[in-house]
């Protein structure tokens, strides 16, 4: 099997992986060299994408283009993604995963089958295991290149490092595992907005310039996280009287990340910076 058959395969592999444990309908996106989307396909079945994919994946690679897949939750079971996982972070979820991915060297996510679970039960998972809160939900292609400019001129292919066909599990089993947060208390109402800060946005630049650096193996990179960004851009944004969708609008505009995950995950970080002002007001105000 020459290069070629063998990235096609891997992407069929994990087309088949996710139809295991239920998914029925993909959302299938293209992004360029600096993550602009250029196309997707809405509401594909197994059977389409695995049809579409002898020929994306060859002209991938021509046009430096990603390809993008985003499972549709089944009836009654959720696919839960945890992203920005290091080789010890996966190695807690490997036994309840029914698919591991690395997307570039050391760098790794799970997907999760998980009965009954809904948003919430999605961010805890995230939180107990120590992976992107902000995750939006969509991966890679196996097979396919990371194209990203920093990665130029070697782009790294995504692999499936683990599989499990038809792993579905429960919120019971993976507290039992120690996977998951203790849920958070009821949490009031956002903060009322402040005066004097209508009609203005935070300066995008400034969050980003301000961000932590990531780590990788413990080490810092010169890359900022431009997640945390993001999330400091929301919570000024709503604490300055901006609603969760406005906020979501325009962090489309301002983060590559956002234009590079879609909508979901900026409306992710919009409603996790409202619940995070409306956490403070209760430290600050008492019960």
């Amino acid at each position: 099997m020459n290069q070629e058959d063998a990235n096609i395969s891997a992407a069929v592999e994990m087309v088949e992986l996710f139809a295991s444990v239920g998914a029925e309908r993909f959302e299938l996106t293209h992004t360029n060299l600096d993550q602009q989307p250029r196309g997707c396909r809405h509401r594909q079945s197994v059977n389409q994408v695995k049809t579409s994919l002898p020929y994306l994946i060859p002209s991938s690679f021509r046009r430096q283009n990603n390809v993008i897949l985003r499972p549709h939750n089944s009836a009654g079971t959720a696919f839960i993604q945890l992203d920005d996982l290091k080789a010890d972070g996966v190695e807690r979820v490997k036994p309840a995963a029914f698919m591991v991915i690395e997307t570039s060297p050391a760098n790794f996510q799970a997907w999760l089958a998980v009965e009954g679970a809904g948003k919430n039960e999605a961010r805890r998972l995230r939180k107990g295991t120590g992976a992107d809160e902000t995750a939006s939900g969509a991966t890679r292609v196996a097979g396919s290149a990371n194209h990203k400019r920093k990665y130029a001129p070697e782009f790294p292919i995504v692999k499936v490092t683990h599989a499990q066909e038809g792993r579905i599990t429960t919120m019971a089993e993976l507290d039992a595992l120690g996977l998951v947060a203790p849920a958070d208390p009821p949490k009031p109402p956002p903060a009322l907005p402040r005066a004097g800060r209508a009609g203005h946005w935070p300066s995008y630049a400034k969050c980003l310039t301000n961000a932590p650096m990531t780590m990788e193996r413990g080490q810092a990179t010169d890359r900022r996280d431009i997640s945390k960004a993001d999330f400091t851009f929301a919570v000024i944004a709503i604490d300055w009287g901006h609603s969760i969708e406005e906020t979501a609008t325009r962090l489309m505009q301002e983060s590559d990340k956002a234009k590079e995950n879609g909508p979901g995950y900026a409306e992710t970080t919009a409603r996790n910076a409202a619940a995070a002002i409306a956490e403070r007001a209760q430290r600050t105000n008492g019960p």
